[in-house]
């Protein structure tokens, strides 16, 4: 399968796809952090290149309800966000998910239609996130494992903390890849 991975710079998921067999290609804004198939540019430039799937995740700097307070604050934003997952949801490919936390997601455009954890693949954390499906199945845990450690929620900040937090976990990459490659 042709896989698109949308607003993706780890190169985790992409990569994961390219290990079960398929063309799959990272975009976003941000260069690779990992060597691989990567376009480096708006995902609306590529959108409508024939993709079989699409992986998206978008940013939720404007979207998570973890940062609630600030949302007075940031009405453009959130609107501009909005339109933004709203575009990669209807997007005119035929198998989409779209990732993303606990956001305002839910309560403007649909609820997820699944809510996953990573202690669920394999990772002993707690990660609450969301995801929005077209013509996928749900996710079935792959791993389940003790421990329930809330790290991404307690980390320190940092200059790379939003990179950290938002990247991908490799055990729920992996099992995106095998049930739905």
């Amino acid at each position: 399968m042709k896989v698109l991975i949308a607003c993706e710079y780890s190169g985790v998921v992409r990569d994961a796809f390219i290990a079960q067999g398929h063309e799959a290609v990272s975009c976003d804004l941000l260069p690779s952090d990992a060597p691989g198939p990567h376009y480096q540019c708006p995902v609306e430039e590529i959108l409508n290149d024939g993709w079989d799937m699409m992986i998206a995740h978008p940013p939720c700097t404007h979207l998570a309800v973890s940062g609630a307070r600030w949302f007075k604050d940031k009405k453009e934003q959130q609107k501009d966000a909005l339109n933004f997952v709203r575009l990669l949801l209807d997007a005119s490919i035929d198998r989409i998910a779209l990732e993303n936390p606990v956001s305002i997601i839910s309560s403007r455009i649909r609820k997820p239609d699944q809510v996953i954890q990573p202690w669920q693949y394999g990772h002993g954390e707690t990660k609450k996130t969301c995801l929005w499906l077209k013509n996928l199945p749900k996710l079935l845990p792959t791993d389940i494992v003790e421990g329930r450690e809330a790290r991404i929620h307690k980390m320190p900040p940092s200059k790379d903390r939003w990179k950290l937090r938002s990247t991908t976990y490799k055990g729920i990459a992996a099992a995106m890849a095998s049930q739905w490659g």
